[in-house]
């Protein structure tokens, strides 16, 4: 609780404790949303950077963890609108069959085509519900939404991936 206080009156040695402890975390939760390791190291420092310009609306009452995490979603979501980059999908996702290489390659190429079309709100929480599995309630959380507004999200981000999957030729 010291510690919270101290970041909150600016002591750059109590920001820097926090930093230390929770570096890994909002990295890894950034990284778990952009799916680019170079540049959610980049996107982590930009979020400290905001932790700590935001550092007096912070109640030190409350746990340190969920704002970070909120200020690091907030981070990366304006990284994804700002970046129209395609976001590579891992390769370990069960794919159907295909008749030979080059179609699965096909259907490979056309599911990141499609994912990467999604509206970036969309893509965070399909990216965090449907690739990484995470908790509906964590992702609310970190997004500073309702469960039930990470579950229409969701459904949108699926019939938005199905219908785009359809115009390029494959059937979900």
């Amino acid at each position: 609780m010291e510690l919270l206080e101290r970041f909150t009156r600016g002591d750059l040695e109590a920001f820097e404790t926090l930093f230390r402890q929770f570096q890994g975390e909002v990295y890894r939760w950034i990284a778990r949303i952009i799916r680019d390791p170079r540049t959610a190291e980049d996107v982590t420092v930009e979020t400290f950077w905001r932790i700590y310009r935001a550092r007096s609306r912070f109640d030190p009452e409350r746990s340190f963890g969920p704002w970070a995490r909120r200020i690091a979603t907030n981070a990366a979501l304006d990284q994804l609108k700002t970046s129209r980059r395609e976001v590579p999908l891992p390769q370990h996702l069960p794919e159907r069959p295909a008749p030979d290489g080059v179609a699965q390659q096909d259907i490979h190429d056309a599911a990141h085509r499609a994912f990467d079309r999604l509206p970036v709100k969309l893509r965070a929480v399909a990216t965090l519900a449907l690739v990484e599995e995470t908790p509906l309630p964590e992702i609310a959380g970190a997004l500073g939404i309702s469960v039930a507004a990470v579950k229409s999200r969701q459904f949108r981000a699926v019939r938005l991936l199905r219908k785009e999957l359809k115009r390029l030729g494959v059937e979900p």
